[in-house]
């Protein structure tokens, strides 16, 4: 992976139904992990963590000498997980019961979020809480169809650049706003409070397995971005080619090799 590259690590938890699925995937837990899928009281659960777990783990070893099951973690002081010693990677995940995602960077920060699109009428019902009043402007502006997809771009954007800050929703969500332009762009505008400054971030959006994915990295250009998928989470990896998806703030687009992305939502 080059330096200025992404990937984009794809698994499903239905999978571990499968025959010595589950059990194939523990193998590469630590007793901690282990200790917690236990604490799980429904088996979809214990096996989403699994999942994730096992994605991390797989996908990680692809980029440096160790075994999945040798990697160490530890966490940072909001709970966002890192690799203990660092090894040159970042990496942010999100699970739902229908998709685990990981991403992968060399050394600028990322952080992804991935929802089921079932949720955007959810989403679109917690609109006066998660979202800035100019977001709520433009959202109370579109036609009624067109809102719940809307709030879920919204809402994967904004969990991405949380997790990307490495700080989770310790951050008002109120003061973040990305704003979408009459011509298709969007563009991330932050409270002075948030000690940060939204020219250093580029974000996509994606459409993948009935999700929409949200990427938000620091990175000065639009990176390539490659997607691969392990099924089952602790099988063989598949690259299932590069994605062509529009960066934002779009001045810093550049195109890869087409494979049937969806962007724009």
């Amino acid at each position: 992976m080059d330096e200025d590259a992404l990937e984009l690590w794809c698994a499903y938890p239905a999978d571990m139904a499968m025959q010595e699925g589950l059990p194939a995937c523990l193998t590469l837990l630590d007793e901690d992990e282990r200790r917690r899928m236990d604490a799980f009281r429904f088996e979809e659960h214990r096996q989403e963590f699994a999942t994730t777990r096992a994605l991390v783990r797989t996908a990680l070893s692809q980029h440096a000498a160790v075994s999945p099951a040798s990697w160490v973690f530890r966490t940072n002081p909001y709970g966002k997980p890192e690799i203990d010693p660092a090894q040159g990677l970042q990496f942010n995940v999100s699970n739902c019961p229908g998709l685990v995602v990981c991403l992968i960077a060399r050394e600028f920060e990322v952080g992804v979020d991935a929802e089921s699109e079932n949720r955007a009428p959810e989403m679109l019902e917690l609109a006066s809480e998660v979202f800035s009043e100019r977001e709520r402007t433009q959202l109370e502006a579109l036609p009624d169809g067109e809102r719940p997809c809307r709030a879920l771009a919204l809402w994967t954007l904004k969990e991405a650049y949380t997790k990307a800050r490495g700080m989770g929703l310790s951050l008002p969500l109120q003061q973040i706003s990305f704003l979408f332009d009459a011509g298709g762009g969007i563009h991330l505008e932050l409270d002075p409070a948030l000690n940060d400054h939204a020219a250093r971030w580029r974000f996509c959006l994606l459409r993948h397995a009935g999700h929409t994915i949200a990427i938000v990295a620091a990175c000065t250009a639009a990176p390539d971005l490659d997607l691969w998928e392990i099924r089952p989470a602790h099988g063989t990896p598949h690259l299932l080619g590069r994605r062509t998806v529009e960066w934002f703030p779009n001045h810093a687009t550049r195109h890869g090799l087409s494979t049937s992305a969806t962007v724009g939502l």
